[in-house]
């Protein structure tokens, strides 16, 4: 029976490519956690800890431990539900963002990727945008040669990056030019956040350096925090800013027809659709 033309105007449930579970979202809080101490312990241990004992060793054994846990995320989000449907889609999305990160190469923050993320984590949810923001970082790292100890913070953040878009409010109901809107707006503000956990991660190499911008480990934490907002301001400001307009631009010119496009994709792929196997004889 054909429904009431009425309804074909009413906005479809938002769809998701997953379905987290509560060991998934146990894992993800748990990378999360390390992830914060990864990022973050210069301004977490005291001075006279055994971590800034430590400290040209600590990131790199965070980069170690937060590999690992990355990858452990991924496979228990993959196992809660991430069908082949999905994962052609995530290699589809990830393929086309690791292919756009090379285009500015960086220069003054000219990455149009992140722009992607967003719009993709908000149309197929917080556990796809995980998933999709850590491995086309990690796909953008082996295309343009950029393995290192930063990979595995670069992978966790945007995970993060990606994820945070899934979680704005309203994607059941809000369309058009308010939501292109939003997510404009989120785009930037995450932006400037990804550039600066990034200089989190990178800012205790420099503590060999007898800089005034530099990480000490023996210095209190205003200290600290003082000398970090200088580093950030000397070398990144203009990067940021530029990867924060790039993003706004792209999504408020393309974002409302990249929106329909992935939404579109996602309806016919019916993730949520129940695989059943009927009988094909006459």
């Amino acid at each position: 029976m054909t429904p009431p033309a009425t309804t074909a105007h009413r906005p479809d449930r938002q769809a998701r490519a997953i379905r987290l579970g509560s060991r998934s979202w146990l894992s993800l809080a748990l990378v999360s956690a390390v992830g914060v101490a990864g990022f973050g312990w210069p301004f977490l241990a005291p001075p006279a800890s055994a971590v800034n004992a430590h400290a040209q060793d600590a990131p790199w054994l965070f980069a170690g431990l937060l590999v690992l846990l990355v990858a452990v995320v991924a496979a228990t989000i993959s196992e809660s539900g991430l069908g082949p449907k999905a994962v052609a889609m995530l290699g589809v999305l990830a393929a086309t963002g690791a292919a756009l990160r090379p285009i500015g190469a960086g220069t003054a923050g000219l990455e149009p990727m992140f722009f992607l993320m967003v719009l993709s984590g908000r149309v197929l949810g917080p556990g796809f945008g995980f998933v999709l923001g850590s491995v086309t970082m990690f796909a953008s790292a082996l295309l343009t040669g950029g393995v290192g100890p930063w990979l595995p913070f670069q992978m966790l953040a945007m995970g993060w990056f990606t994820m945070g878009a899934g979680f704005l409010p309203g994607p059941d109901r809000l369309r058009g030019r308010a939501e292109v809107w939003m997510l404009a707006g989120y785009g930037f503000l995450a932006a400037f956040a990804y550039g600066t956990v990034m200089n989190m991660a990178g800012w205790p190499f420099m503590s060999a350096l007898a800089s005034n911008i530099s990480f000490s480990p023996d210095a209190p934490l205003a200290t600290n925090l003082a000398r970090f907002v200088a580093y950030c301001l000397a070398t990144s400001l203009g990067w940021d800013l530029g990867r924060a307009l790039v993003t706004v631009v792209l999504t408020l010119t393309v974002g409302v027809p990249l929106l329909k496009a992935l939404r579109r994709a996602t309806r016919r792929a019916a993730f949520e659709a129940p695989v059943t196997f009927g009988d094909t004889a006459p």
